[in-house]
């Protein structure tokens, strides 16, 4: 469990796509295996500490022709930054993807303030 002491917590969102390979005959789509697709998301302001960000799919666009399969994660999450993460397998394929995202956790207040 994220414990957070703080008097201030922020709460930041947002919905991303992932890719679109339909169109463009994309591994995702035209491949099998392993594959893998990550994106970088900027806060839109800094946390004082890595918050907790939980990450689901708001759309996705799969054929009917293969067992669907997906691992949805979040990686590499710092103070300003993380990594959306899609995987898939198999012969699974997978026209787009887009997920969303929310992040919580603590964050400078104004009174705060650091001696260098």
């Amino acid at each position: 469990m994220k414990k957070v002491q703080a008097s201030q917590v922020g709460i930041d969102q947002g919905n991303e796509e992932l890719f679109s390979e339909f169109a463009n005959g994309g591994e995702m789509w035209t491949g099998s295996g392993a594959r893998e697709r990550r994106k970088a998301v900027t806060f839109s302001e800094a946390f004082k500490a890595p918050p907790a960000v939980h990450a689901g799919l708001s759309l996705w666009d799969m054929d009917q022709g293969a067992n669907v399969r997906a691992d949805i994660q979040t990686d590499n999450v710092t103070e300003t930054s993380f990594e959306l993460v899609f995987r898939t397998w198999s012969d699974t394929r997978v026209a787009r993807v887009r997920m969303s995202w929310i992040a919580i956790g603590e964050v400078r207040g104004e009174d705060d303030w650091e001696l260098y």
